[in-house]
């Protein structure tokens, strides 16, 4: 045990010195999480419209007031002819375009079902699917309003995100994706700033086991990875306001073993590294596909067959379904370890194999 607290207090010491490291321990992952929450939603808003309106009648203003009311679109482009409203598209002046034909007014005042068009922006297609779904909902409400006894007045729940705050989705997933940068950043430099500033050799000769060396490596990893998990954690409850329903236990369980397995990552890519510039470059050619093939940036269920089946060597994408699940619909203890089972899997392969390649490269 003297032995072993040594080695940890030496690796804390040099992580706490090394102006490299200090620089993702804390504050720049906190600073990341309030930045990504803003700038990496899928929320569109500010939107601009075109309306080419044929039919000028009472419920064509009423909807077109019900547009201009909503938070989502800023200005409203009225156009009096096709050739206007093609040209105000192909200038991107607006992203869509509605189109009330003659009879509109008729067919409602007659409690007929009437028909929009709707032109939209095909060069910004995700964007454009969500003003499609803004202005759709739009006409659906006032299609119940106006015609009650054919759409019945359905009324719309949702749940686990009432107000459908995008931010309650981001936080979570942001706790995946920012612990894995500062967790494999960390760990990916041991090996290498020991190789580069020349000590490597004196922990050859040391009285210190194999073991007791790995495990001093591992320690500031985790604690600090455990820091921020714990950090954000806060941050999301307390100052984005977003619920936390489930285990705090189950929450830092997984924490813990989703640490572990990125820990064994980055010593995998510290232990094949010569210098920390290398280290550096195999960690950004492993975050990347991490984070991408979690699940956050797009649904894994829209990714081609061969590459859903490379996400199940991920661990982000186990961890992610914890942390939102946890937080938005207090997922239970059975469903936590049917996901938490794979992430211990992972983190022992990637540990025991990380320990074979640093016993190799020692000797």
């Amino acid at each position: 045990m003297t032995r072993l607290r040594a080695i940890i207090v030496k690796e804390i010491f040099q992580l706490l010195r090394d102006p490299k490291s200090r620089i993702v321990l804390v504050l720049p992952p906190l600073i990341q999480l309030f930045i990504f929450t803003f700038a990496t939603t899928l929320d569109v808003r500010n939107v601009d419209l075109a309306v080419l309106d044929r039919s000028s009648g009472v419920h064509s203003a009423e909807l077109l007031q019900r547009i201009d009311g909503s938070p989502n679109f800023r200005k409203i482009l009225y156009v009096r002819s096709s050739a206007e409203l093609r040209r105000a598209i192909e200038r991107q002046q607006v992203i869509a375009a509605l189109v009330i034909e003659d009879g509109f007014d008729e067919k409602l005042t007659r409690h007929e079902p009437a028909q929009l068009g709707l032109i939209l922006d095909g060069r910004r297609s995700n964007a454009s699917q969500i003003v499609a779904g803004y202005v759709s909902r739009i006409t659906a409400e006032m299609d119940a309003e106006t015609v009650p006894q054919t759409l019945g007045g359905a009324q719309i729940t949702n749940w686990f995100n009432p107000a459908l705050d995008f931010v309650w989705f981001t936080i979570p997933a942001l706790i995946v994706a920012i612990v894995s940068v500062s967790g494999l950043a960390i760990t990916a430099q041991t090996v290498s700033r020991e190789r580069e500033m020349g000590t490597f050799d004196q922990l050859l000769v040391s009285p210190l086991r194999l073991h007791e060396i790995l495990i001093g490596k591992i320690v500031p990893s985790f604690l600090v990875g455990g820091l921020n998990g714990a950090l954000y954690w806060l941050v999301g409850q307390f100052v984005f306001g977003i619920p936390f329903a489930g285990s705090v236990f189950l929450f830092f369980i997984s924490l813990f073993t989703y640490l572990l397995a990125l820990i064994g990552v980055g010593l995998f890519v510290s232990s094949l590294s010569m210098t920390q510039q290398q280290s550096f470059l195999g960690n950004f050619i492993i975050t990347n596909p991490l984070i991408l093939l979690s699940g956050y940036a797009s649904p894994i269920a829209n990714m081609p067959p061969w590459l859903q089946t490379l996400t199940y060597i991920n661990p982000a994408r186990y961890f992610l379904v914890i942390v939102q699940g946890l937080f938005l619909k207090g997922m239970p203890a059975a469903d936590v370890f049917h996901q938490l089972w794979p992430l211990a899997l992972i983190a022992v392969t990637t540990l025991s194999v990380s320990a074979w390649l640093f016993r190799s490269r020692m000797e």
